[in-house]
C-alpha cells in the first residue's frame, strides 16, 4: 500500500511538472536531491560507526549488563507476560538500550529478533501479543539522551552548536514514552474489559 502512495505521488509530481513546463527544475532537483542525500549518508555512517564501536566497547566492559540489570526490574513489569530468563527479554532490553543512546539502525535488529521471540512465546500467532505491542510502542517512541543521528545531522550542515538539542531531545523523548506506555496501559485495559464481558 505504501509503495502506491509513493507511486501515485511521484507520478502526480511529474504529471504537474510536465503541465506547469517545469521538468528541468525537477530534474536538476532529484539530482541536487540525490548529491545530498549521499552526503548525508556518508556524515551519518561516520557517526554510527563511532556510536557503535563504543556501544560495542560498553558491552565488553560490562556497562551494557550493568544498565539492562538496572532497567530489569522496570523491565519486568512493562513486560509481564515475558518469563524472565526468556531471550526475548534480553532483545527487549538490548534494543532500548540502542534506542536510549539514539542508535535507531543498530536497534533494529534486536527488535525485529526481540518481535520474533515474542511471537513465539505468542504461540505464532499472527496476532500481535499484548508484549509485541508494548514493545513497538516503546520502539518508536523511547527516551533518547543522546541523539546522535541529529546530531551527526546537524554537524553535517555546519551548525555552530550540534549538542544544543539534547536536553530538549531527552524532555521530548521521555514525554513521548511516558505518553506511549500510558496508551499502551489504556488501550490494554478497554480491550481486557471487553473479553471480560
Amino acid at each position: 500500500m505504501i509503495n502506491l502512495i509513493w507511486a501515485g505521488m511521484l507520478l502526480i509530481g511529474l504529471v504537474f511538472a510536465a503541465v506547469n513546463g517545469t521538468m528541468s527544475e525537477v530534474t536538476a532537483g532529484v539530482f541536487d536531491g540525490a548529491k545530498e542525500a549521499v552526503a548525508i549518508c556518508i556524515g551519518l555512517i561516520s557517526v554510527l560507526t563511532f556510536w557503535l564501536g563504543l556501544m560495542k566497547v560498553a558491552e565488553v566492559a560490562g556497562l551494557l549488563k550493568g544498565l539492562a540489570k538496572l532497567v530489569h526490574p522496570l523491565a519486568r513489569r512493562i513486560f509481564p507476560e515475558v518469563p524472565k530468563d526468556h531471550p526475548a527479554m534480553g532483545y527487549i532490553l538490548s534494543n532500548l538500550t540502542a534506542n536510549v543512546f539514539g542508535l535507531g539502525n543498530a536497534a533494529t535488529p534486536m527488535g525485529i529478533k526481540a518481535m520474533e521471540e515474542l511471537k513465539r512465546l505468542n504461540g505464532g500467532k499472527d496476532e500481535a501479543s499484548r508484549s509485541m505491542v508494548t514493545l513497538l510502542a516503546l520502539n518508536t517512541a523511547c527516551l533518547t539522551l543522546v541523539p546522535t543521528t541529529v546530531i551527526s545531522i546537524r554537524m553535517s550542515y555546519d551548525s555552530s552548536a550540534p549538542t544544543d538539542i539534547v536536553s530538549t531531545t531527552i524532555f521530548a523523548s521521555g514525554c513521548a514514552m511516558l505518553g506511549a506506555i500510558c496508551i499502551d496501559r489504556f488501550f490494554y485495559f478497554l480491550r481486557s474489559r471487553k473479553e471480560r464481558k
